[in-house]
């Protein structure tokens, strides 16, 4: 640049387009389109090879691009519209068609919505973060339980559900209930999931009357197979207590897994019950203990399980 480069990005845009006219083109050279647009090279090359924006000229012999003054509103529409993130995809063809009014409003409107959700999302996660640091603080250790969120779908279940007179009774209730439920399954030739679970109605923690319901995950469309599917039959009505019903579905769902020895769950329930309050939310339904691929009455190392615990919670009122 004769004279040495300006002493400002203004001055030399200022520059630039002097130059052009004083030289009578309408031609820029990539570097300084680049500069006008305030986009690099790389990026005009980029947009040149998806067709967004082909140079005005290409020489032939040098294959270097030039641009001209009237191609810098494309390249601000470009450049305002992917700011926006619309996908790149979308602005090619907003440019070979320019969309109505009405359209544009709904895709900006939609894209309005996503980043609401994006900026709701991460907030969440902050808070989740924060939580999790007070709970280290309060407890001067890290937990070994990291609790997740996730929507979990309804599910078909074959369980039985009875009362535990005492706590001391609850292996020889669960045991027999699983029994039967298997004995059930192995007649009716029915292939499961491979997910054992236990359900726990009982509210607060108390050693007596223990409201429990134990069964097996089974495929919905042995419950309700449709017409002229390649279901299989629907299999015999079980025997009571046996029932087979769906377990409802939950659109947040905290949980947790713990490894290790059986007794040690309730540590991972507690765990689960900690974050859950601390991350401003109530419990909305019985908490689920799920076995992934073993079952109870045939495990022979129970210092050495992998158990899943489920909690449908809600954001609380206050």
């Amino acid at each position: 640049m004769p004279g040495g480069p300006p002493c400002s990005q203004a001055t030399y845009l200022r520059y630039l387009l002097g130059g052009a006219r004083e030289r009578r083109e309408a031609v820029l050279k990539i570097g300084e389109f680049s500069q006008l647009g305030q986009v690099t090279i790389r990026t005009l090359r980029h947009y040149d090879e998806l067709g967004l924006l082909k140079p005005a000229h290409v020489d032939p012999d040098s294959e270097y691009r030039y641009y001209t003054l009237e191609q810098l509103p494309t390249l601000h529409r470009i450049v305002a519209w992917k700011e926006m993130g619309l996908p790149l995809g979308k602005i090619s063809d907003l440019l070979a068609e320019p969309a109505p009014m009405e359209q544009m409003r709904r895709l900006l409107e939609e894209r309005q919505t996503a980043i609401t959700h994006q900026i709701t999302e991460e907030q969440q996660r902050l808070a989740r973060i924060a939580a999790r640091l007070q709970m280290i603080e309060e407890e001067g250790v890290v937990s070994p339980y990291e609790v997740a969120l996730k929507a979990v779908p309804e599910q078909t279940v074959a369980t039985i559900r009875q009362t535990v007179p005492h706590i001391s009774q609850m292996k020889d209730y669960r045991c027999h209930e699983l029994d039967c439920i298997y004995t059930w399954l192995r007649d009716s030739k029915i292939e499961g999931t491979g997910l054992e679970l236990a359900i726990y109605h009982t509210v607060d923690y108390h050693e007596d009357d223990i409201d429990m319901e134990v069964g097996y995950i089974i495929p919905a469309a042995l419950a309700s197979p449709t017409a002229g599917s390649a279901s299989p039959p629907t299999p015999p009505s079980p025997p009571d207590p046996i029932r087979i019903h769906p377990l409802p579905a939950a659109e947040e769902m905290a949980t947790v897994i713990h490894h290790g020895d059986m007794w040690g769950v309730v540590n991972a329930l507690m765990a689960l019950y900690r974050w859950t309050y601390a991350n401003g939310r109530v419990c909305a339904g019985p908490y689920r203990e799920l076995h992934p691929h073993w079952r109870e009455n045939e495990w022979l190392d129970f210092g050495d399980v992998v158990v899943e615990l489920q909690l449908p919670t809600a954001k609380s009122a206050s």
